[in-house]
Formats: C-alpha cells, sequence, structure tokens
C-alpha cells in the first residue's frame, strides 16, 4: 500500500471510530455515571481482544523501548477520564472551541524536536482562521454552558502532551521506539488501568458500583458495550495516525472532527440547538481547517522539490 493511501485510510478509520466514540461516550455515560470505572471496562477490553485477536502482531523490542513508551501512558488514560468527564459535565461545543487551541501548543512544542515541523505564514494564517471562527461560536455560549469548563481544559493539556508523545516516539523521523502499533495500543491500555482504577478507589465509585449496576437497562448496556468496541478502534487508529502525520495536524483533524459530532448532536440526535452566529463560527473553524491542511500540502511539496532535483 503507497504512503498516501495509508494516510487516507488511518485518517478516514479514525474519524470513524472518533465519531463513534464520542457519541457512544456520551450516552454511555449517562446511563452508568461511574465514569473511571467506565474507562477501566473500556481499557481493558481493548487490552484483552488485542491479546485474542493481534496476538501475532504485537512487538515490543525492549524493556527500555517499553519503559519510554511508559511516559505516554499518563497522558493517554488522562487524556480518556478527562474526556468523560467532560462529556458529562459540559456541552459538546464547550469541547470543540477550547480543542482548537491545542494546535498552537502543539506548533511551539513540536518545534523542539529532533526534525522538528516547519511552518511558515500560511500555516499560521490557517489557525487564526480557525481562533477566530471559534471566538465567534464562543460569544453565543450561555453561562449555564460553561459548566465543567475545568475538566475540558485539563483534557486539552493531556491532548496536547498524549499527541506530542506519541509523534515523538511513532514517527520515523523523530526518535521512534520499537514497538508494534499493537503492542504500544496494548502498552497503554494495560498500564492505563493502574490509575485509572486507582481514581476510582479515591472518588469512591466502587462503593457506588452496585447501585449504578443495578439502574442499568438494556440500552445502557448496549452503549456501554459499543464504547468498548469502538474504544479499541480509536486506540489502535489513533497511534496509526500518529505515525504518518505531524502530531499538529492530528490535533486540527480532531477539531475539524468535532463539528461532525455536533452536526449529529443538532441536526440528528436534536439535543442541541445552535443559532446562526454559531454556525458561522463553526464554517470559519472548518474553514480554518481546510486551509491549514492547503497550507502543509504546499509547505511538504516545497520542502521536497529540492530533494527530488
Amino acid at each position: 500500500m503507497s504512503s498516501s493511501a495509508q494516510v487516507m485510510l488511518g485518517i478516514g478509520s479514525w474519524t470513524v471510530c472518533s465519531i463513534g466514540m464520542m457519541l457512544f461516550n456520551k450516552l454511555a455515560v449517562k446511563a452508568f455515571p461511574c465514569e473511571c470505572i467506565l474507562v477501566g471496562l473500556q481499557m481493558a477490553f481493548a487490552a484483552v481482544a488485542l491479546l485474542i485477536c493481534c496476538r501475532q502482531s504485537i512487538h515490543i523490542g525492549s524493556f527500555r523501548d517499553a519503559l519510554r513508551w511508559s511516559l505516554v501512558v499518563p497522558f493517554f488514560c488522562g487524556m480518556l477520564l478527562t474526556s468523560i468527564l467532560a462529556l458529562k459535565s459540559a456541552p459538546m461545543s464547550l469541547v470543540v472551541v477550547f480543542r482548537c487551541l491545542s494546535p498552537l501548543a502543539g506548533l511551539a512544542i513540536e518545534s523542539f524536536y529532533p526534525e522538528p515541523l516547519k511552518v511558515d505564514r500560511y500555516t499560521i494564517m490557517a489557525i487564526g482562521v480557525m481562533l477566530c471562527g471559534a471566538f465567534v461560536y464562543t460569544t453565543q455560549i450561555s453561562q449555564m454552558a460553561m459548566t465543567g469548563i475545568g475538566w475540558v481544559l485539563l483534557n486539552n493539556v493531556f491532548a496536547v502532551g498524549d499527541r506530542l508523545l506519541q509523534r515523538l516516539m511513532l514517527a520515523k523521523d523523530q526518535s521512534p521506539v520499537d514497538i508494534s502499533k499493537t503492542g504500544v495500543t496494548l502498552l497503554n491500555n494495560l498500564e492505563g488501568l493502574v490509575p485509572v482504577l486507582s481514581c476510582a478507589m479515591l472518588s469512591h465509585e466502587i462503593e457506588a458500583l452496585p447501585a449504578a449496576v443495578a439502574s442499568l437497562d438494556a440500552l445502557g448496556v448496549t452503549w456501554i458495550v459499543a464504547s468498548c468496541i469502538v474504544g479499541v478502534g480509536i486506540s489502535y487508529t489513533g497511534i496509526w495516525c500518529q505515525s504518518v502525520i505531524s502530531a499538529t495536524s492530528f490535533l486540527v483533524l480532531i477539531n475539524a472532527n468535532k463539528f461532525v459530532i455536533i452536526f449529529i448532536e443538532v441536526f440528528v440526535m436534536h439535543s442541541k440547538h445552535i443559532n446562526n452566529v454559531q454556525i458561522v463560527g463553526a464554517l470559519f473553524t472548518i474553514l480554518g481547517g481546510v486551509l491549514y491542511g492547503k497550507a502543509r500540502e504546499r509547505l511538504e511539496a516545497k520542502v521536497a522539490m529540492p530533494q527530488e532535483k
């Protein structure tokens, strides 16, 4: 398979899994309000599924490689947990808007990499358009909708750290570890169980578990199982994407992807209303994502020209 086909397939697979994960998580956490245990279930399911279905492809080169990758695990499980908490206490629009700030942090930190991501004025202008759109969208969010902003900001921190560390340890032009994609997915989910279940104990979710299980109906169980299945996909496809595109490009992809979820919330699930000003803000942010992609494409073509000569 060509490199461009791998990029397209990786991005497409991650997009489908990401949309499914966000929607199923939102429904699952309403049916089963033990957030840490829910994340723990998803991680345990992913680890078991990998050991059963992908055992042959799991490769961990050395203990040193596994130890290096362990730096990613706190950010990975922190990102999953704060995402669930943000979905529970904040509207999707707030999550999307604040996620638009993540590429700026990604660009700044990625500049210190062994092979830093090159940027030009068109890249900066594209991100500026995204931020302007996000600002317009934010002006129409009510005070009540600002509940849970702390979880949204913390989720941003974990997301940036996770993507940057994964990019550093997966990309061939950086400082990669000798671990297969299924190997790092397994490490993320197995090692991540320790801090997630520790959080469940500290937040007294273990005591609340019997009552939460007793209140579950068949539909609630369906949402939980669906979130576990999609969780396996997003764990693998997220690492796949990080190995073929830059961390900043992935963060922009995440932002654009969230507007698809908002569209589903508003026009399919009818659980949220947005006005014309918010629609304009959303369109500007999506436009910024398109311009960013074109700016990256233009810059990469410019860098490749001297090599071809």
